[in-house]
């Protein structure tokens, strides 16, 4: 891949992330802090630990790319006790990547980097990332109505929030 090919996936895939964001943001909020613990099976995470994986993985994401290799060694913070402190987290974390990843060198995109069984040029992880939010957002989703909330508008309406046209 050449440095100009990975600056158009960057931008591709940064306007993406733009659109993601908001939806991650809508699915945190709508977790009642009341009933944040709660999990619809004993194997599940509970709802405030699915946001803070969520949260915690998109920036790990971000910095394996920034880095050009992922960082393995680093444990995982403790989820922060209420829902704002996770997404208070999240606003001031995600902002300061995408900052810095509007400002990384082209060549710097095209690092082959080895995760697992994948080796992929870095900014290619940013696909890897969306993938992965959006799975987990679907997770969280699930828990929203046992839980007492309503269901935001993800990729489109929901009984809760139906689609409005612009």
């Amino acid at each position: 891949m050449s440095p100009e090919q990975a600056k158009v996936l960057l931008k591709v895939f940064m306007d993406t992330a733009k659109i993601e964001t908001e939806t991650t943001r809508k699915v945190i909020r709508a977790i009642p802090e009341d009933r944040k613990s709660y999990k619809p099976d004993p194997k599940a995470r509970s709802a405030d630990e699915l946001a803070w994986h969520l949260a915690t993985a998109e920036i790990w994401f971000f910095d394996l790319i920034l880095a050009g290799k992922p960082d393995l060694t680093t444990e995982q913070p403790a989820c922060p006790p209420t829902i704002d402190a996770i997404f208070s987290w999240y606003e001031k974390n995600y902002s300061d990547r995408l900052d810095k990843l509007k400002n990384l060198p082209a060549d710097k995109l095209t690092v082959l980097v080895l995760l697992g069984s994948m080796e992929l040029p870095v900014v290619a992880y940013l696909n890897l990332l969306s993938v992965h939010s959006a799975h987990h957002r679907g997770q969280l989703s699930t828990y929203l109505r046992p839980m007492g909330s309503k269901v935001p508008s993800i990729y489109g309406g929901s009984a809760d929030e139906p689609y409005q046209s612009a």
